[in-house]
C-alpha cells in the first residue's frame, strides 16, 4: 500500500512538474467560421449570431440578443452590442433595431442601430476572417458629446459557465468569483463596479479548452472585466471598450478566437415524459441530435428491477423525423410496452432517469399546482409551509388609480382619463383582499384571475375534486400549506379568486386590467412580497416616511389600471357566473354577490 500510494504520488506531482503550456491535439485556433444558410457563423463546435435574436420589447434587455457565441453546445455570451453602462441591468438603455444585412459572399453580417434619444446612429459589424471573429462599431458622425465617457462596446460572458475558472489579461490573471467583491463607485451619477483587470488582450477560462475565448483590441482601446452581479442578480461578466469621442469610421474594433474540439459533436438530448405515461397512451421519445452525429441504430427501454437491475423491454431502430433548424431528430415508440414499473431509455451511453409506466400515473401530476403553487401566489396573505414563510400578506394599501396617459415597463398602460370617478393617485378603498400574483412578478392581471376562477370552477363542477391539503382562512389573511381544514382547496381557491373579482366591480364600477407596482425598484424585488410596499394606504396629506399608524406619506402603493374593455367585462361576468354556481353551498353569500356582480355586468355593458 505504502509503495502504490508512494507511486501514485509521484505520478501526479509528475503531471504537475510537466504538463507545460502546449494543448491537446484535439483543439485548435483555426477555426474555419463562415456565415451559413441560416445567416450565421459556423464552425464545427463555435458559432456566432449576429442579431439573429432581436431585444424584447416588453421585457427589454433579456440577455439572449445582439453578438452571441454558442461554445461547443453553451451559449457563453450574449449582448455584444453598444450600451450605455459598464454593466447594463434588464432595464437600462438599448438601442433601436434597424437593419440587418448578411453579406455571405464576404463572410459579414452588418447591423445598423440607433440611440434616438442621442441622435446616435452606428454600424456593428461581424466579420469571420484570419481564423477568428472580428466586431466593430463603425459610425459617420462622431460620437455626441453626451455620450463621452458612457458609450461602450460590450459583451456580456454567463456566471454560471465561468465560475471557478481563470481569466489573463495582459498577464495579470484571476478567477471568475461565485460572489461579486468589487469596489464599486461612482461614474456619471451612477454606482457602478470597477473593473476586475484592464488590458489590451483578454483570455477567459484559458484552463479549460471547451470555452477558452481570447479577445484582443486591434486598436488603441483597452479591454476592462467587470462583474454585472454587482447590480442586479441577473448580471453577466462583461468585457468592455469605451468608444473614444473625435472619431469616425472604424471606432473600436474586437478580434475574438476560440478554441475549438475538431470533432467535437454534441451530446444527443433523449425527451420524453418525466411525469411518465399511461399503459394504453402512445409513448414517443424525442433524440435530438447534432447535424454532424451519425444516428445509431437501436434505442432501449429498460424496466428497472427491485434488485437494482435493468431488464430490456424493448429495443428497436428509430425513426428518422429530420431536421429542424440546428439540429436532426429521431422517434422511438415504445408504445407497445404496456406493463407498469419503473422504466428508463438509453441511446448509446446516454440514459434517462427513470419514469413510470401505470394506470394511475397522472392522478398525482396536478398535486403540486394545487397544494403548493396556488397557495404561494395569493396575493394579500400570509403564506406558511412548515419551516418556510413564503411571504406575509402583501399589498394592504391596495390601490392607488394610475397616473393618465401612463407606459408602465410591463407593457401596461392608463389612456387620457381614468374611466371612473377616481382621481390620478387616488387611492380606491376594497382592492386589499384576494387574487393571485402574476406566475413571474406580483402584480395582478385581471385576465389570469378570471381565466383562473372560471378553470376552478369548471374542475369542481366536472370532477368535484375534493382534496384539501391546505389551511385558508380570509378572515385572518392566512394559509398554510400541507395542513387540511376540512374544506376543498379548490373552492376556496375559488373564492380566493372571487373576493378579488368583485372588489374591481364594486370599487371601481367594472372590471380592470389589473394593478402592479407603481416604481420599478419594486417590480424588480425578488424578496417577500410584504416588503415592497408600507402596506399602509398613501396619504398625500403626510410628509414622506411620515404615518399616522394607519396611512402614510410614503407614495409605494400598487397602481390600479382602470381602461374600461368588453374583454375584461365579460371575461370577469363569465367567470363569476360559473363561480356562483360552484361556491353555492359552500359560501352562499359570496356565491349570491358573485352572480349579482356578472348579472351588473352584463347589463351595463349591454346598456
Amino acid at each position: 500500500m505504502k509503495l502504490k500510494a508512494i507511486i501514485l504520488c509521484m505520478g501526479v506531482v509528475g503531471c504537475l512538474i510537466f504538463t507545460g503550456c502546449g494543448k491537446s491535439t484535439s483543439f485548435s485556433r483555426n477555426s474555419h467560421l463562415a456565415l451559413n444558410d441560416s445567416n450565421y457563423f459556423e464552425t464545427r463546435g463555435l458559432n456566432f449570431f449576429v442579431f439573429s435574436n432581436l431585444y424584447d420589447a416588453t421585457f427589454d434587455d433579456s440577455k439572449i440578443s445582439a453578438v452571441e457565441i454558442i461554445h461547443h453546445g453553451i451559449r457563453t455570451a450574449t449582448n455584444g452590442d453598444v450600451r450605455m453602462n459598464p454593466t447594463p441591468g434588464q432595464w437600462d438603455k438599448l438601442p433601436k433595431f434597424v437593419e440587418r444585412m448578411p453579406d455571405k459572399e464576404h463572410n459579414r453580417i452588418d447591423v445598423i442601430l440607433e440611440y434616438p434619444e442621442y441622435n446616435f446612429e452606428y454600424k456593428l459589424t461581424g466579420e469571420a476572417r484570419d481564423g477568428g471573429f472580428y466586431l466593430s462599431v463603425n459610425v459617420d458622425k462622431p460620437l455626441p458629446e453626451a455620450l463621452h465617457g458612457i458609450a461602450g462596446l460590450n459583451m456580456e460572458f454567463m456566471p454560471p459557465v465561468f465560475f471557478g475558472h481563470s481569466y489573463i489579461i495582459d498577464g495579470k490573471h484571476g478567477l471568475f468569483p461565485t460572489s461579486p467583491t468589487d469596489f464599486m463607485t461612482t461614474i456619471n451619477g451612477e454606482v457602478e463596479p470597477t473593473p476586475m483587470a484592464t488590458g489590451k488582450l483578454i483570455d477567459i477560462a484559458p484552463d479549460e479548452p471547451l470555452k477558452h475565448i481570447t479577445i484582443r483590441t486591434t486598436d488603441d482601446n483597452n479591454l476592462s472585466l467587470f462583474d454585472g452581479r454587482n447590480k442586479q442578480q441577473n448580471g453577466n461578466f462583461v468585457v468592455r471598450t469605451l468608444l473614444p469621442a473625435g472619431k469616425t469610421g472604424k471606432i473600436a474594433e474586437w478580434f475574438i478566437t476560440a478554441e475549438t474540439q475538431s470533432d467535437w459533436v454534441r451530446k444527443p438530448v433523449v425527451s420524453y415524459s418525466q411525469v411518465g405515461y399511461h399503459p394504453t397512451q402512445k409513448k414517443v421519445a424525442i433524440v435530438e441530435l447534432d447535424k454532424n452525429d451519425k444516428p445509431l441504430s437501436t434505442v432501449s427501454l429498460y424496466k428497472v428491477c427491485s434488485d437494482g437491475s435493468l431488464s430490456k423491454a424493448l429495443s428497436d431502430t428509430p425513426k428518422t423525423w429530420g431536421m429542424y433548424t440546428r439540429y436532426n431528430y429521431l422517434q422511438f415508440d415504445f408504445s407497445s410496452v404496456t406493463e407498469p414499473g419503473i422504466y428508463m431509455l438509453e441511446y448509446g451511453n446516454q440514459r434517462t432517469a427513470p419514469f413510470p409506466i401505470a394506470t394511475d400515473v397522472f392522478q398525482k401530476a396536478w398535486f403540486p399546482t394545487l397544494d403548493v403553487f396556488f397557495p404561494v401566489q395569493m396575493d394579500h396573505m400570509f403564506v406558511r409551509e412548515a419551516y418556510r414563510v413564503w411571504h406575509g400578506a402583501a399589498h394592504l394599501d391596495d390601490a392607488l388609480q394610475a397616473p393618465v396617459n401612463r407606459i408602465h415597463w410591463d407593457g401596461w398602460k392608463q389612456g387620457p382619463t381614468t374611466g371612473n370617478k377616481y382621481k390620478p393617485l387616488e387611492h380606491i378603498p376594497g382592492l386589499n383582499v384576494g387574487g393571485w400574483f402574476d406566475a413571474g412578478d406580483f402584480d395582478i392581471q385581471t385576465g389570469s384571475q378570471h381565466a383562473v376562477v372560471q378553470a376552478f370552477a369548471l374542475l369542481w363542477e366536472s370532477f368535484g375534486v375534493n382534496r384539501d391539503e391546505t389551511t385558508i382562512n380570509q378572515q385572518t389573511r392566512y394559509t398554510e400549506i400541507h395542513v387540511p381544514d376540512g374544506k376543498p382547496d379548490v373552492l376556496q381557491q375559488i373564492e380566493h379568486g372571487v373576493l378579488q373579482l368583485v372588489a374591481q366591480v364594486n370599487a371601481i364600477g367594472y372590471a380592470i386590467p389589473g394593478i402592479n407596482e407603481s416604481h420599478l425598484y419594486q417590480y424588480r424585488h425578488l424578496g417577500d412580497a410584504v416588503n415592497k410596499t408600507d402596506n399602509l394606504v398613501y396619504n398625500p396629506r403626510l410628509d414622506s416616511l411620515q404615518t399616522d399608524g394607519r396611512t402614510s406619506g410614503t407614495p409605494d402603493d400598487r397602481w390600479a389600471f382602470t381602461n374600461r374593455t368588453p374583454h375584461m367585462n365579460y371575461g370577469t361576468a363569465i367567470s363569476l357566473a360559473a363561480a356562483s354556481r360552484a361556491l353555492k353551498d359552500y359560501n352562499p353569500e359570496l356565491s349570491k354577490e358573485a352572480l349579482r356582480v356578472a348579472r351588473f355586468i352584463w347589463d351595463d355593458e349591454h346598456n
